[in-house]
Formats: structure tokens, C-alpha cells, sequence
């Protein structure tokens, strides 16, 4: 009997040592498996857009635990760019910046051969005069260029899935693989863009799951691109007395004042998508830290709480909180009348942190247009109006 205790807490002793060794080594295996899939989505876009080495394709991920892995593409690949190349007798409708500008016909090719140093040793520009002979005094459409730039960019990103989505071998199945050309929950475009020009917004994604079916062929190449969660619009910065509105109730119905649950600070903003819809930005708190490692809860009344105190009292806020927001969505965002029925209305909400509270992260909340019209004029209940609303949430933190 002794021996067989013995050797069951030897077992016991050995899985606690060999845990954290295991669980480095998946860390380690995800990370190698994201530097891998980086390049390749890389090199599938340069390969896909016809770029040459001096275009550099450079794409970040991160993996979150519970919701997937995100591949982040750069903006100014949203179209063919060249460098430095000016002509008083091309007309641009607009353009990155005074550095950049756009093609059109047979592209203008720019060769570089760089120095150690990083310095440009020599520049051969080819095309050039081509291209202002071909075009003299013509205006160059951008939004046709870009959209062909779009259209060839996606095509890359689902093959990319597709094809290599699996190469993510930590990736359980029910977690996410979405590429998109958005930072992380806030706006961060990264050039500047100049009258009619106005950035894009892509997004492609699917889960593991999804991907494993197609390699075990239980559906079809066709059918799993169809399957594809696929946005490709463009942010329209023109104001909108509806969508200003929106942002406006919420602003005030998330203070510290009014809400039950979590507050705000003022700083929803929304974003205009053609075609697809609407997405607004918001950021919920839970308490104030005072200088005495102290917290206080406003919308609780709630002072002088200890870390533990307010973590526990967070983890018994959020249910109600996502319970609230889901209802608030659903009986203000009638007040929107400038979405066509098959566009969306969604907020996509960054949580309060609370570190191991095991609340997701961040929360996506969303409803179709036609929803809304439908349960602003009576013809569903509100009951049957919120189990038609989409709720997806970010990894437990």
C-alpha cells in the first residue's frame, strides 16, 4: 500500500514539474508556428500583388488565449504605390502622402540596391516615361486602383487560410484565424490620407475547425471560401446626425451617474463602413485605484475596496453589464435610421481589466438593421429582437 502511495505522489510530483516545461514548449511552438505563417501571408500578398523586394509586406500577429490568432496587415499596402515619382502632367485625385502616388496602365517599377547601412546605393526607375506619355493631362482613378488592390489582397488571405491555415498547430478548433488591416480596438491607420482618398477596412475570418474540415475534406474548397467571413469596405468620415446621436446617448447613459454596472469616460467614436454597416468603439471601467492601493466603485458606491474585494465585485458586475448593453443596443440603436436593412449596427466594447477574473477581454455586440426596424415598429418582441443578436466574445483575461 505504501508503495503504491509512494509512487502515485512520484507521479503527481513529476506532472507538476513537467507542466510549465509543457506549457513553455507550447508557447514556444505557437510563436515559431506564427513566424512561419507571417511570412508566408507575406509572401503570398507580394507574390498576389505583384510586388518586388523593395516593397516590404510586413505582417504582425498575436495569439489570444480562448479567441484565436490575428494576422495584422499594413495599410499602405492598400494600393500600388511608387516612390518618388512627380510629373506636373498627371492629375492625382488624391494620394497618401506628397512621397506616394498611384499607377495606372503598365505599372511604373522602381528597382533599389540597398547599402549595408540601410542607405540607397543605386535607383533604377523603369516605366516612367511611359506613363506620362500614356497620360497627359489625365485624372487617375484611385478608387478603381485600390479596389482591384482589394479584390487581389483578399484572394491572397483566403488562399492563405486555406492552405496554411492549419500550419497552426496549437490552434484549438473552436478559436478564430482572421486577418485584418486594423490595429488592436483602436484607430490606427498608419498613413494619412488626403481628400477623396479614405482607408479601407478588410477583415477575413474563419476558425481552425473550419480549416481542419476542409483538409479532412468533409466540404469542399468552393464551399469553404464561401464560408469565409469576408468585409471589404471603406470608412466614411462624413458625419452622420443618427450615428453622432447614438454616440451621444451612449456617451451619457455610460456615466458614472446613470449606469449600474460600468462606466465610460466620454470616449465613444464610431466608424462608417460602406455597405456593411456601422461599428462603434467603447471602453467600460469599473473603478478608480486611489493613492493607498485602495479601490473605489462610483456607479456602486463603493469605497476604500481592496484589490480582492473589487475583483470579486467586477466578476459579479459583467453578467448584468453584457445583460444591460444587449437591451441599451437594442432599444437606442432604433434611433438610427441612416443603415439600410442588411448592415449592421455594432459595438465592439473593451472590457474593464481584472486580472484572472476570467471576464472576457473584450465584447462584440451586434444586430442587423432590419432587427431594429422590426422591433421598432412591433412586428417582434423584444425578446425575440435579442436572440437575434450577435454576441462574440474576446479571450477570458
Amino acid at each position: 500500500m505504501k508503495r503504491i502511495v509512494r509512487s502515485l505522489m512520484l507521479v503527481c510530483l513529476a506532472a507538476l514539474i513537467t507542466a510549465p516545461v509543457l506549457a513553455q514548449k507550447d508557447t514556444e511552438r505557437m510563436n515559431r508556428d506564427l513566424e512561419v505563417a507571417e511570412n508566408i501571408l507575406g509572401t503570398l500578398i507580394k507574390q498576389k500583388l505583384e510586388k518586388r523586394n523593395f516593397f516590404p509586406v510586413e505582417v504582425s500577429s498575436d495569439y489570444r488565449a480562448g479567441y484565436g490568432v490575428t494576422f495584422r496587415l499594413p495599410l499602405e499596402i492598400n494600393g500600388p504605390m511608387v516612390w518618388g515619382i512627380n510629373s506636373p502632367d498627371i492629375r492625382i485625385d488624391g494620394g497618401f502622402s506628397q512621397y506616394f502616388e498611384f499607377p495606372t496602365g503598365e505599372p511604373v517599377v522602381v528597382d533599389r540596391i540597398f547599402e549595408e547601412n540601410g542607405k540607397v546605393a543605386t535607383e533604377n526607375i523603369r516605366g516612367a516615361a511611359r506613363a506620362r506619355a500614356a497620360l497627359p493631362g489625365r485624372e487617375i482613378n484611385v478608387d478603381s486602383v485600390r479596389n482591384a488592390t482589394n479584390e487581389k489582397l483578399i484572394e491572397a488571405c483566403k488562399e492563405f487560410i486555406a492552405d496554411y491555415g492549419d500550419l497552426i498547430s496549437q490552434l484549438p478548433a473552436n478559436e478564430k484565424i482572421v486577418i485584418t488591416n486594423r490595429g488592436d480596438g483602436e484607430r490606427r491607420w498608419l498613413m494619412a490620407f488626403q481628400q477623396s482618398i479614405k482607408p479601407s477596412y478588410l477583415s477575413i475570418e474563419t476558425t481552425k475547425g473550419e480549416v481542419t474540415q476542409l483538409k479532412q475534406g468533409k466540404v469542399s474548397r468552393e464551399q469553404f471560401m464561401k464560408n469565409l467571413k469576408v468585409i471589404n469596405s471603406q470608412m466614411d468620415d462624413e458625419l452622420q446626425p443618427d450615428l453622432e446621436l447614438l454616440t451621444s446617448i451612449f456617451n451619457r447613459l455610460y456615466q458614472r451617474d446613470l449606469s449600474k454596472t460600468f462606466f465610460t469616460d466620454e470616449n465613444i467614436y464610431y466608424e462608417r463602413l460602406k455597405d456593411y454597416g456601422v461599428i462603434y468603439y467603447m471602453n467600460v471601467f469599473s473603478s478608480n485605484q486611489t493613492n493607498y492601493d485602495r479601490w473605489v466603485m462610483p456607479t456602486q458606491g463603493l469605497n476604500n475596496l481592496t484589490q480582492e474585494d473589487r475583483d470579486k465585485k467586477v466578476k459579479e458586475l459583467y453578467p448584468v453589464f453584457e445583460r444591460d448593453i444587449k437591451a441599451d443596443i437594442l432599444e437606442y440603436g432604433r434611433t438610427v435610421k441612416s443603415l439600410k436593412g442588411d448592415e449592421v449596427l455594432m459595438f465592439n466594447i473593451a472590457i474593464t481589466k481584472c486580472q484572472s477574473c476570467g471576464i472576457p477581454a473584450t465584447l462584440e455586440v451586434s444586430v442587423k438593421a432590419s432587427v431594429l426596424s422590426d422591433y421598432s415598429s412591433g412586428k417582434i418582441s423584444k425578446d425575440a429582437a435579442l436572440t437575434k443578436m450577435e454576441i462574440k466574445k474576446g479571450s477570458n483575461q
